[in-house]
Order: C-alpha cells, then structure tokens, then sequence
C-alpha cells in the first residue's frame, strides 16, 4: 500500500487532483463572491430606486413646512407602498424626532442615523438584528424656494447618489462611499445645509439570505464532480503519461533477462522519447559488447581446448620416457645431480600433464559435451578406494557408514573427493587431520550447523568440535534422496577475501607464490562435477580454524 502511494502514477494523480481542486475551489469562492454580491447589491438598488420613485410622486403634496400629521402620513404611505419589500419607513424634518406611521420606530444603525443628519446623497447599510441581515437605506429630500411670483410654495427634490456600508451589530454600523446629489427640485436648494427631510426605510434580507445560501450549497455541490472529473482526467493524464515509462521497465527487466536484442518503439520529440532513444543505444551497444565478449571467450576456449589437446599425445610419450628415466634415477646408478635433475623433470612432466588433463576436462563442461555415467555404488567402498589408490588412507579419518548405496558417476565422484582431500592436505598445514564423513539427509545447498550470511554466495561451516553437531543437524534433516559428504581440515582455514572465489577457475590458495603444486582448477572442476550430478559444493571457515567443503549430491540424479 506504501508503494502504491509512493508511485510516480500516485504523486501525478495527487498533484492534478490538488491543482484541480484548488482551482475548482478558488473559481467556486470567486463565484459565490460575486453571486452574493450581485444579489445584495441588486435588492439594495431596488430598494432605493423604489422609495426615490414614491418619494418623488407624493413628496411634492407636502406643505412647505409639514407638520408632524403630514410626515405620519406620508410615512404611511411610503409603508403602504413597499409592503411588498416589507419595509417599515420614518422620517425626521429638519433633525426633529423620527415620525413613523406605527408605535414602533424601523431598526436603524446609530451610525446610519448620525451621518443621515449631514448626509446629500443616498445612503445604505446591512447590519444584523436577532442573526438575521437588514438593510437600511436614507434618502435626503432638500428643500427649494419658487421665486418670481412672489408666493411661497414647497417642492422637494430626492439626490441620486447612494453611499452603502456594512454591519455586524444589531443597530450599529459604519459606512463607506460617496455619491454626487443630482436633485431635481424646480427651485434652486441653499448651499451648505443640510436637507430638511431625510426619509429612512429598513427590511429584512432573509429571502436575499436563502438565495445566498443555496448559491453557496449549489457551489459545494459542483466542487464535488470537478473533483471526481479531476480524478478522472488525471488518471488518463497520468496512464498517457506513463506508458512509455512501463514499457521502458518491462524493456529493461528483458535486457536485466539477458535479452540484449530487445528495444522499445519511440514516438514524438519529448523527453520521453529522448530517453527511449537512448535506451535503444545502451541496449545495441551492450548487446555489440557481449556479442564480442562471447565470441572472444569462444576463441580463448577454442585456443586452450586445441592446445591441451595438442600437447596430451607428446605429452604421454614425455610422461612414459620421465617414468623409466625416474625408475633409474631411483636406483642409484647414476650420478645424485643426474637423478636429482631426472626426478626434476618428471615431477614437472606429471604437474604438466594433470594440467593439460585438466583443461580438457574444463574444455569439456564449457561445450556441453560432459555427461554422467551413473552406477550404483557403496559409498564407502567409493571413498577408501579413493583415499587407498593416492596413498592417503593413513593420513585422513574417514567416516561413512556401511551399506549406504547411490546412484553416482563413480570417475566424477572420485575427482571430487580426490581435489577436496588433496586441497585439504595441501593447504591444512604439514599436521593437518583430514576428516571424510558421509551421512544421510541435508538439503543441497545447506552445510551442517552452517551460520548464513557471513559471505556472499559462501556458507559458514563447523570445524572439527563441530562435527557432532554437523552430524546432530544432518539426522535432524534426514532426507532419503541425498547425501552429504564434508572434507575438513584443522588448518589455518580460507582467506576471508578468497573464500567468495574459492571455485573460480585458476584461483590458487597462496596467490604469492609464483608456482604451486595445484593447477588452480580442481574445485572449479569439483564443483562443475558436483553440479553435473544436480548437486551443490560449498566452502566454509570453521570458527574455530579450519576449512570445511560440504558437498551435496542426489542420491538418484
């Protein structure tokens, strides 16, 4: 679940979901703003437009100086009129007290009503009262003289311009804009006073209130299916997206495979196909590389398989010649330097041969053409014959029970222990107790009492205080079909560096020294042996000193 959330698909998705809600989110406020605004800012309008029209029908019927009856009566009027809207309306001549057509005054702002008292334009402003918004609005009405005839008469004119404002407090609020009075008086006002009727008018904005929050519900409702379409477009962008990703890993999985022909098709100019393009040219030229590597290492496999073939004819006419010479050298007929030197070149004609006859050996396994000639055998007649035929048998304990059979390749197995003893010899020191023990049951692959982990592709074995646990584990994992067979010594044990390369082909224990007895080939040849059978051979450092080889093999292949 981490992983899927970690994907390059997941953060693509993530990070389109995001932008696309917050643009969805920021387009819905701007909206809702706008919305809300153009509502309130319409029913304000509405409302003054309205009461300037009643105003400017029955405002002329007013004497020029009204008394408090005639004021109740054009406030009753004026309620009459926008009974629609629900407004309650009062009025102030001259800044007298506010006459209104009921007992009760209309809720009005304090600040709405001081600045009314100075005020040549219209004014507005939304409060609040019990939680539910209001508007109120002032319309001054300025005064005008008829001049000429010499008779006084009263016309009144209302100011076009409108300032609005905004509260939150139930009666209080402050205002702000301003408006240029456009009046319409048929006599010309006094300068620098103030109008001498202002008219007030409030009503609720409950319906104005529910059409904003249904703007906002509808607004939240439509953020929900641009997320989902969100989700939806950014699932193809990403799939779009990443597709050429996906088959540049399953590409590079075929190439990891081994298939170096494989290449992928590449479309367009993007940075994608850029590297595409580029996966095509690591891909030829690996497979140009190997190519040559594999036809380089056929050549030097060609090279020394004709060559130990070559040399395998003289070299037994050396070897047959070396034997009689070394027979007289023996006698001690000749002179010591002469035999001296004649025991010289035999040795060195046997080293020579076991090395050519171990290249065609190699040669051999590379082409494939090394085969099993199995037969049932007792184990341990196998391994006293082997141990008595090199003359080893009073310098290794050899322990395997009696009667236990297999189905081997007896030439194979006898190279395999013969290449494990004589390394263990060679390389245990000049006191070395050489241990061969055979027992039933272990898994290939899994050395007795072996601690894992300690190096690569090696195991941990026991050393010679080991071996009843090596055999306790080996009871304990008793498997009919297999047996195991473990060559430990109580020698100064492998190299910790050499250990991973212990079967590698010409890999020498003392890599100091310019000659050695071995040729370097006789575990990488154990092992393919080991191999041929369907069986493993691993190599361990005891704890306690010493090298342990365990080898495994089926006791059917």
């Amino acid at each position: 679940m981490t992983r899927l959330f970690r994907g390059l698909r997941a953060q693509l998705v993530l990070v389109f979901l995001l932008v696309s809600v917050l643009s969805a989110l920021t387009g819905a406020m701007f909206t809702f703003r706008q919305g809300r605004d153009a509502i309130v800012d319409g029913v304000q309008a509405d409302a003054l437009r309205e009461l300037r029209g009643h105003l400017a029908f029955r405002a002329p019927d007013l004497p020029a100086d009204p008394a408090q009856a005639d004021l109740r009566t054009l406030a009753v009027q004026l309620d009459l009129a926008g009974a629609g809207r629900g407004w309650r309306t009062a009025l102030s001549y001259r800044g007298g007290a506010l006459v209104t057509a009921g007992p009760q005054a209309p809720p009005l702002p304090a600040a709405l009503r001081a600045r009314a008292a100075t005020a040549t334009t219209a004014l507005a402003q939304r409060f609040h009262r019990d939680g539910t918004p209001w508007l109120a609005v002032v319309l001054p009405v300025t005064a005008a003289d008829t001049p000429a005839d010499g008779n006084t008469g009263t016309s009144t004119g209302t100011n076009s311009g409108t300032s609005t404002g905004t509260s939150t407090d139930s009666g209080t609020g402050t205002n702000s804009g301003t408006g240029a009075s456009t009046g319409s008086s048929t006599g010309t006002a006094r300068p620098h006073e103030p109008p001498p009727l202002v008219v007030y008018a409030s009503f609720s904005l409950a319906s104005q209130q529910r059409d904003v929050e249904a703007l906002a519900t509808a607004v939240r409702a439509g953020a929900l299916p641009a997320a989902l379409v969100s989700v939806v477009a950014a699932l193809l962008a990403a799939g779009r997206l990443l597709r050429p990703v996906r088959r540049l890993r399953a590409a590079a999985e075929k190439v990891a495979g081994g298939a170096l022909d494989t290449r992928v098709a590449v479309s367009g100019d993007d940075e994608l196909a850029d590297l595409g393009r580029t996966f095509n040219v690591m891909s030829a030229t690996l497979q140009a590389d190997a190519a040559a590597l594999r036809a380089m290492e056929a050549r030097a496999r060609r090279f020394a398989a004709d060559v130990s073939h070559e040399l395998r004819t003289p070299l037994a006419a050396m070897a047959a010649v070396t034997g009689v010479l070394d027979a007289d050298a023996g006698s001690g007929r000749l002179d010591p330097l002469t035999a001296e030197a004649l025991r010289l070149v035999a040795g060195e004609t046997r080293s020579l041969t076991r090395l050519v006859e171990d290249l065609i050996e190699v040669s051999r396994f590379d082409a494939g053409a090394a085969v099993l000639n199995l037969d049932e055998v007792d184990l341990r007649e196998l391994v006293v014959k082997t141990l008595a035929v090199r003359h080893w048998q009073d310098r290794v304990r050899a322990e395997v029970p009696a009667g236990l059979r297999a189905r081997l390749d007896p030439r194979r197995v006898d190279v395999i222990l013969a290449n494990l003893v004589g390394n263990a010899l060679r390389h245990g020191g000049a006191q070395a107790s050489v241990l061969v023990r055979v027992a039933p049951g272990v898994a290939p692959g899994v050395a007795p009492g072996v601690a894992p982990g300690v190096a690569v592709g090696v195991a941990v074995g026991v050393d010679a205080d080991a071996d009843a646990d090596a055999k306790a584990h080996a009871g304990a994992s008793a498997d009919a079909d297999r047996i195991i067979v473990i060559v430990s010594d109580d020698g100064p044990g492998i190299p910790a560096g050499l250990l991973p390369h212990v079967f590698d082909r010409f890999t020498k224990g003392d890599a100091a020294r310019a000659r050695s007895e071995g040729s370097g080939l006789g575990l990488a040849i154990a092992a393919e042996n080991a191999r041929l059978h369907g069986g493993t051979l691993t190599a361990a450092n005891a704890p306690g000193g010493g090298a342990v080889l365990t080898l495994v093999l089926p006791r059917n292949p």
